[in-house]
């Protein structure tokens, strides 16, 4: 025999040996699955659906991969555009990808919320807003394309804004306790100017105004530059406004601040008393608060990674110094405590537009 012929008869043995040994395991195995029945799928059934869940934690695990969109809900150079802009360059150093700004403007921030809640809940889109108007929408806007509680994610609060009631220089006052006495001899003829119809300074004076049971006017202004711009010129009484931004004017002489509209004195203005100190006890506004939100759904291990990152962030001595800058105290917390400050403020706001005949359009 020669070797083609030797090797090819080496193969055929080889191939019938082996088939018949894969013959007599396929038949032991067969007459096995025959006498567990039922039970053998169930159990083969299992290690796949632990590698379906172990795949979708894998694809959470490796965000981020690309970069991440951040919606900002007001014009670039406000508020919180400038605090977006003061903590993302340390997000994305701590997330090791760029993050793409997006300001979104229009409808009060209406716009951008709507990106945002209707965004898929991959981590990819993301928002900076703050509260109001995140959490006084479905009181000033009829049928909202999206519910500020239940579309969103919340992360994690940056900041907060305390609020301050000054008035011009040239008016007859110079405690709360004055202005509301000259309120009351004077109905009518007092006016507030604030930023905006629906803004935190807005429904802070209807408080004041139900509070104190005075009847101050509101007028709106596009904004709380032009509206401080009035104040300072004489052409408007009163204004609330951001504390940071008319507290360098008192300092100056140019207006008279007369208090904090939180629940405690600003850090930054430790020497200005709250409403309940100057006589109306109780008194206080909702926490004016900037943070990160996602659609509904973000998978919780990216909420803890943005969380982490954001922590990271606001607690660099550069970052904090422009929150300040920017009107705003330092704050964080857990995603709970964000979605339970939310939760709160909602109900508050729900009260102070119901009590003050607020109807949405």
């Amino acid at each position: 025999m020669d070797r083609r012929m030797l090797f090819g008869h080496l193969v055929r043995s080889r191939t019938s040996v082996e088939g018949s040994s894969r013959s007599r395991q396929t038949g032991r195995f067969a007459s096995r699955l025959r006498s567990v029945g039922f039970a053998a799928i169930v159990c083969s059934a299992l290690p796949c659906s632990i590698a379906i869940a172990q795949s979708g934690n894998a694809s959470s695990s490796a965000w981020p991969i690309k970069p991440i969109r951040i919606v900002i809900s007001f014009a670039a150079g406000g508020a919180t555009d400038s605090v977006a802009r003061a903590i993302s360059p340390k997000l994305s150093e701590y997330l090791g990808q760029p993050l793409v700004l997006d300001n979104r403007v229009g409808a009060g921030g209406a716009i951008a919320t709507d990106i945002a809640a209707k965004a898929e809940p991959d981590g990819y889109t993301l928002m900076f807003t703050s509260g109001p108007p995140h959490n006084t929408f479905p009181f000033f806007i009829r049928n909202p394309p999206f519910d500020v509680l239940k579309d969103f994610t919340p992360i994690m609060i940056v900041g907060t804004a305390p609020q301050g009631i000054a008035v011009a220089a040239s008016l007859p006052v110079n405690s709360l306790a004055e202005l509301i006495h000259y309120g009351r001899r004077n109905p009518g003829k007092l006016a507030y100017g604030t930023a905006g119809n629906g803004s935190v300074q807005h429904l802070a004076g209807v408080m004041l105004n139900r509070a104190a049971q005075i009847d101050m006017v509101h007028i709106p202004y596009k904004g709380g530059s032009p509206a401080l711009n009035d104040l300072l010129g004489g052409q408007i009484p009163v204004g609330i406004f951001i504390l940071s931004t008319v507290a360098p004017h008192a300092k100056a002489g140019k207006v008279k601040l007369l208090a904090v509209l939180d629940a405690q004195r600003a850090r930054t203005a430790p020497d200005i008393p709250t409403v309940t100190e100057a006589g109306l006890a109780g008194f206080s506004v909702p926490e004016t608060w900037i943070g990160m939100v996602g659609p509904a759904h973000l998978p919780a291990p990216i909420v803890r990674q943005l969380h982490a990152g954001l922590l990271k962030a606001v607690a660099d001595p550069e970052v904090r110094s422009r929150l300040e800058l920017a009107g705003f105290e330092v704050k964080s917390g857990t995603p709970e405590e964000f979605s339970d400050l939310m939760v709160r403020s909602v109900e508050i706001y729900r009260r102070i537009t119901a009590e003050a005949g607020i109807k949405p359009e």
